[in-house]
């Protein structure tokens, strides 16, 4: 894995010193970088510049001026280097660049485990820490199902459905992204350290939050930006009317991923902030096919191991074959008997998996017997 963790990287020490300034959350500390320049600039400005950047007041440009010098940062890169966490500067080859395209993205993040090319096909499964057994069973059902499809399930590591999440993930042996709001080095709840390490061995534990950082409430809503903002949607299951789950779908709206809700009994309690959802417009789940079918095209091509590269996320449950024509057909129309002529496959098989994937909308024939890729 590539990281920055270089103890002659000033950069990366001054995002460091800068992150760890009491009263720079995700909005000031973007306001700062718009209105002054890159973390070493910040720290090295005068008082009264800092003073100028709106909605910093005197007690954070005190802050900023007494950070913590670059030795003392150092020393908290080697000890991340010794509890084997990586941290990933906003920029790096490794930063997601869904998570990148978001308002307010974190300049420096804390990962134990690994990303792979495959975790920008992802999909956050948040809900109740409450849940009842109806939203336990939908969770393993969906996580499970949309794991073995391919795709990396990320959650917030919480009590209830996140957790069902992670768990169903990992049987599933598909990837699972755990995001906390506190330090890496302060899992919490403190009865999920297993299912931490589990997860940071086939997937990733991430946060923004300092090393030893305990809970504390704002920095839940904070750390739901980071869920929503590395998935390409965020899929609701049980979700009470004032949950952390709302707040995860309305970063998800204002980023613009889509929402996705799954709908209870009409009078469960616990259900009742996905049917506010489906009412103000989410879309309505009751299966791994439906998520699928939402998900459209990928910002990019994603080169998954050897395989095609992938441009929507369905085309990770195709076949060999499937893959192999899908290949063939582009973007530009072209004439079904020139696929037939380019297709590895011998005429009756590849029209077969054409009709197959017109079906499953991943291609669109169009008038004169021309054939182009959906999306």
């Amino acid at each position: 894995m590539v990281t920055n963790t270089n103890e002659d990287n000033v950069a990366l020490l001054d995002r460091l010193r800068l992150q760890l300034v009491p009263g720079v959350g995700p909005r000031i500390l973007q306001l700062l970088l718009e209105h002054v320049g890159s973390a070493t600039e910040i720290l090295g400005t005068s008082r009264h510049r800092l003073l100028e950047v709106p909605h910093v007041g005197h007690n954070v440009a005190d802050a900023i001026v007494q950070a913590i010098s670059r030795d003392a940062a150092r020393e908290i890169v080697d000890r991340c280097r010794w509890l084997g966490i990586s941290l990933i500067e906003r920029g790096d080859p490794v930063y997601s660049p869904l998570l990148e395209e978001i308002p307010d993205p974190p300049d420096l993040l804390y990962l134990k485990g690994q990303f792979e090319p495959v975790d920008q096909v992802a999909v956050a499964i948040v809900g109740s820490r409450r849940c009842t057994a109806y939203g336990r069973r939908m969770t393993k059902v969906i996580a499970g199902g949309l794991a073995r499809a391919g795709l990396t399930i990320i959650s917030g590591l919480a009590r209830g459905i996140d957790g069902v999440a992670h768990r169903a993930a990992l049987a599933a042996g598909g990837r699972t992204i755990a995001v906390m709001a506190t330090g890496v080095n302060r899992i919490y709840p403190p009865e999920h350290a297993e299912l931490a390490d589990t997860i940071s061995r086939f997937g990733a534990i991430l946060t923004e939050a300092r090393l030893d950082q305990g809970p504390l409430p704002g920095l839940f809503p904070q750390r739901n930006r980071i869920i929503s903002g590395l998935s390409l949607a965020v899929i609701v299951i049980e979700a009470g009317r004032r949950s952390g789950a709302q707040h995860t779908a309305r970063h998800a709206i204002e980023q613009g991923r889509d929402v996705l809700a799954m709908p209870g009994p009409v009078d469960s309690l616990a259900s009742q902030g996905c049917h506010d959802l489906l009412r103000d417009g989410a879309r309505l789940v009751t299966c791994v096919d439906d998520i699928l079918e939402e998900l459209g095209p990928l910002m990019k091509p994603v080169q998954i191991g050897t395989a095609p590269p992938i441009h929507i996320p369905r085309e990770l449950t195709l076949d060999d074959r499937e893959r192999q024509v899908l290949e063939i057909v582009g973007p530009d129309p072209r004439h079904l008997d020139e696929l037939l002529r380019a297709s590895p496959l011998d005429e009756p098989t590849t029209l077969a998996v054409l009709t197959g994937l017109e079906l499953s909308r991943l291609v669109r024939r169009l008038p004169g017997s021309y054939i182009v890729r959906a999306g």
